[in-house]
């Protein structure tokens, strides 16, 4: 049975296909169009997810949506009906997209899918939000029962489940309901600190360190907190559904005075904000695990939503939560919702079992989403082609071990490095097949690559890839990190004394606290990947190389693209990011351009 899953009509766009419960492609709608955090019907993912499984649109047995558009309908319509004629403006705004989108959906789906090649409607079902993401948290996962959380911003009505997964069985059995959402009371404070929401809320997690939880006070007189983790948000305070200028005005009070523009200086306030929102966030998902694990009895839990994408709030998780093991979907967003949706309708509606993946053990790093490489692939062959039709020089290396030699050599010079190998990741992360890597000793490398080569704020931290072999030497963790998406500390061994600590952030981050300054935060901690012979064999094989080069089994491993644009997905993309970036090597499967052909 082929199953196409699709998200769509929010952020994150994304197509999944599904053969015989098999995850076999994915991919954001965003790294073909090039639109960072594209919300249109996914096409161009769902025609290379298909083309990668070899399935022509005809073939498709399922197509399923991840929630349903019509709740989501009318939850809008009960909103603005709440707020009377208040809602008057915003309701004439919305209507025309709302009807054209939601009420249309199933024809936006045939008509892509005819584009795609297809005759015949295709038999569309739909998922819900919570429930899609609930199975894309346990469903890949290689726990047979589990706890489940899902986080974010708001689905149809859900803004946070506790959920449980037996075998193939996905279960919700408690939800949190709009208004109050914690994912929302997030993305509120990423304004106003000056950053876009749903996109802003990495930035945010990054500033907190910086801080102190000065407004957690103030935080608490417009959210309660439950013991079990629900909140309740004063409704006079924060009104997500408003569009007037003044609706926020009862927060400037309590937050020190009103956002921050955007591109502006970030203040003391900016600083002890994000942090005071950071910890509240990391106390309600603490609670809410404690809830799921009372509810459940489970020892694993599976994680998803937007929210699960705070490594830091995870980190604290399995550090002080009750469970022994926690998996978090990948593509926690709504993008990997799709792959949730069509999980679900294989295993749940159609009753077909799981095969069972006994409890994972701490040096494994197995599950079903085959290490999120489920994206497309590019041939060598086809690339020094194109390479030469467009006058470019450069060098072939098929052999891998050689080929990862020269590169951690040109990497242990001080040099920056476009990766780009393989199948694409599916989710936020890149995870060394579209990568920026560079050595992490260097004690001016986390600027250089922040203020020239990615083009975005300098407080920025950056994540330390290391060899799993060596992660217990360089880092407090005793459990595989291979999607990045929880942080650690240094070990203490690897930490260097700080004798001042300046205010300015942008000052604070230039001062070396560990072996390697370029990765480690200044809070002493690091978003840890950790690298998987198994699951990334030709990045284990890099940083092998790079570790007999220069005794550090650790690459600083960033994203491949500019600030603002999605990571890269083809060759070509990978070409115009390098230049704009002035990489010094830019690899494209056995392909080596130095950066002077680049310039």
């Amino acid at each position: 049975m082929r199953i196409l899953g699709l998200s769509c009509d929010y952020h994150d766009s994304a197509a999944a296909l599904v053969v015989d419960g098999a995850v076999v492609a994915a991919a954001e709608e965003e790294r073909f169009s090039r639109v960072k955090h594209d919300s249109g019907l996914p096409l161009q993912a769902a025609a290379s997810v298909l083309a990668i499984g070899g399935v022509d649109a005809d073939d498709v047995d399922v197509v399923i949506l991840h929630e349903k558009p019509l709740a989501v309908f009318s939850r809008v319509l009960s909103v603005r009906q709440r707020r009377g004629p208040k809602a008057l403006g915003a309701f004439r705004r919305e209507m025309p997209t709302l009807l054209g989108r939601n009420l249309m959906i199933s024809y936006r789906v045939d008509s892509m899918l005819r584009d795609l090649g297809a005759r015949k409607p295709p038999r569309l079902r739909y998922g819900e939000h919570h429930l899609s993401h609930a199975a894309a948290a346990f469903l890949p996962s290689p726990f047979p029962n589990a706890a489940i959380l899902t986080i974010d911003g708001v689905g149809e009505w859900a803004t946070a489940t506790v959920g449980h997964g037996v075998q193939h069985r996905v279960e919700l059995l408690e939800e949190q309901l709009y208004p109050n959402s914690l994912g929302l009371l997030y993305s509120l404070i990423t304004e106003w600190c000056g950053f876009e929401a749903n996109d802003g809320e990495y930035k945010l997690m990054g500033l907190a360190p910086f801080g102190e939880p000065a407004y957690a006070d103030a935080l608490r007189e417009i959210v309660e907190l439950g013991d079990d983790g629900s909140i309740q948000i004063d409704p006079s305070a924060v009104q997500w559904w408003g569009d007037s200028p003044d609706r926020l005005s009862a927060l400037s009070d309590l937050f020190g005075g009103p956002p921050r523009v955007p591109g502006s200086p970030i203040t003391r306030r900016d600083q002890d904000l994000a942090r005071s929102a950071q910890e509240f966030v990391e106390d309600a998902v603490l609670a809410m695990a404690r809830h799921a694990r009372f509810l459940t009895g489970s020892e694993h839990l599976c994680l998803a939503g937007g929210v699960a994408l705070n490594c830091v709030a995870n980190g604290r998780l399995l550090e002080e939560g009750p469970f022994e093991h926690l998996w978090v979907q990948p593509a926690a967003g709504d993008a990997g919702s799709a792959v949730g949706a069509a999980l679900w309708y294989w295993h749940s509606e159609c009753g077909n079992p799981r095969d069972r993946i006994d409890p994972v053990a701490p040096d494994s790093a197995a599950d079903g989403m085959r290490g999120a490489q489920l994206g497309p692939s590019f041939d060598p062959a086809a690339v020094a082609a194109w390479l030469s039709a467009e006058g470019l020089d450069h060098v072939r290396i098929g052999a891998e071990d050689e080929r990862c030699r020269v590169v951690a050599e040109r990497l242990a010079d001080g040099q920056v490095v476009g990766w780009f190998q393989g199948r694409m990741e599916f989710g936020p992360r890149a995870l060394g097949q579209r990568s920026i890597l560079a050595d992490p000793r260097s004690p001016t490398i986390q600027q250089d690559l922040n203020l020239r080569v990615k083009g975005r704020e300098s407080f920025r931290p950056f994540a330390p890839a290391v060899l799993w072999e060596r992660a217990t030497d360089w880092f407090d963790l005793t459990q595989p990190s291979p999607y990045m998406l929880r942080t650690c500390r240094v070990a203490t061994d690897r930490l260097v004394p700080v004798d001042h600590e300046p205010e300015d952030p942008a000052e604070r981050v230039r001062v070396p606290r560990s072996e390697i300054p370029a990765c480690t935060h200044v809070d002493g901690t690091a978003r840890v990947q950790t690298v998987h012979r198994e699951t990334t064999p030709l990045f284990h094989t890099l940083l092998s190389a790079f570790e007999d080069v220069s005794g550090c089994p650790v690459l600083l491993n960033t994203s491949f693209n500019r600030a603002g644009e999605p990571i890269v997905c083809t060759p070509d993309d990978a070409l115009v990011s390098a230049r704009a970036a002035g990489l010094d090597l830019l690899v494209v499967e056995d392909c080596l351009i130095d950066g002077e052909v680049l310039r």
